[in-house]
């Protein structure tokens, strides 16, 4: 018998942790490690049992669920982090995204498809909300209009390795994000500073930030 996923269930309202507990431990290939009902709560049960799946509530008083979210993502790469929330809007979805949750969705979701977004993120499978899908696809469209100027000439692929540039990552480091080889990393360097006419990518790396490339996240 294949080993449970472990999840850990994180909502100030202990009627929400008993509710979602209650259907979750249904499940035959779930298993319900904890409840924390606090963002630091949540910290320090993912270092003491290193949960497979966290269901992350937002708004908590103290750590709110995007800083619980970074802080659990920095200390246990392993888990992954479902925002469960009643909120969709921009202010709430994308720092949840960005401070490293897999997946994102409502409170208004049926058991089943929570369980089954549960299984998916143990497989490192994202899913989000049909609004906040749509919200992310908008962003995506006009955050290429919103490029400066200076960078019109670079494609999509070459943005995101600029910015990787632009943090200080090795080409190691951004051919493990992007999934891509570092070949094919050094590549896209080359064209970087050929479109760009720079000599080194610490040139394009500071020219990224003086033109505000990197202002835009």
């Amino acid at each position: 018998m294949a080993e449970r996923i472990t999840v850990l269930i994180v909502d100030d309202h202990s009627v929400v942790r008993q509710g979602v507990r209650a259907f979750l431990e249904t499940q035959p290939d779930l298993h319900v490690i904890g409840e924390a009902e606090s963002g630091e709560e949540a910290v320090r049960q993912v270092q003491e049992h290193v949960p497979d799946v966290v269901l992350m509530d937002l708004l908590m008083p103290g750590i709110d669920g995007v800083e619980a979210t970074r802080q659990i993502r920095r200390i246990s790469p392993r888990t992954q982090v479902i925002v469960l929330t009643s909120y969709h809007e921009d202010e709430n979805i994308f720092p949840a995204l960005r401070a490293g949750a897999i997946s994102y969705t409502l409170k208004n979701i049926r058991g089943a498809e929570l369980a089954d977004i549960v299984r998916k993120a143990a497989r490192g499978e994202s899913v989000l909300h049909p609004r906040v899908a749509s919200r992310v696809i908008q962003e995506v469209r006009e955050s290429r209009r919103r490029v400066p100027p200076a960078f019109a000439d670079l494609t999509e692929r070459e943005l995101d390795v600029l910015r990787l540039i632009a943090e200080g990552q090795s080409n190691t480091a951004i051919a493990e994000k992007l999934v891509l080889s570092e070949k094919t990393v050094k590549g896209h360097v080359s064209n970087i500073l050929s479109k760009l006419h720079m000599v080194d990518r610490t040139q394009a790396a500071v020219f990224a930030w003086q033109q505000g490339l990197m202002g835009r996240d």
